[in-house]
């Protein structure tokens, strides 16, 4: 026999948050993307350099000045001074996930 919803409450786990997540707040959003620099981070998935080649296209049409950058495995953290480039050279960065 299995349980419905109604016999338990109904609780919705998100992978990507850890308890210190819960108490943080989105950083600001740019108005536009002209001008800006955006970073784009291809995490070493098979297909990901795909999606982030055509996300570049489309950035850079909307004015942003796009750099590029990869982890060597996508099974480990970026290294500190990948992310310390990342965040000195970058307005925003998109992290790209494919498979």
């Amino acid at each position: 026999m299995t349980e419905t919803s109604t016999d338990r409450p109904f609780v919705v786990l998100d992978p990507t948050a850890g308890p210190a997540a819960a108490g943080m707040t989105a950083a600001a959003r740019p108005d536009s993307l002209e001008g800006k620099t955006v970073g784009l981070l291809d995490i070493s998935k098979p297909r990901g350099d795909i999606f982030l080649s055509q996300l570049q296209q489309d950035l850079e049409s909307r004015g942003a000045v796009v750099r590029t950058y990869r982890k060597p495995t996508f099974a480990k953290p970026a290294p500190v001074d990948l992310r310390q480039e990342i965040a000195t050279q970058c307005d925003a960065v998109i992290e790209a996930l494919a498979d």
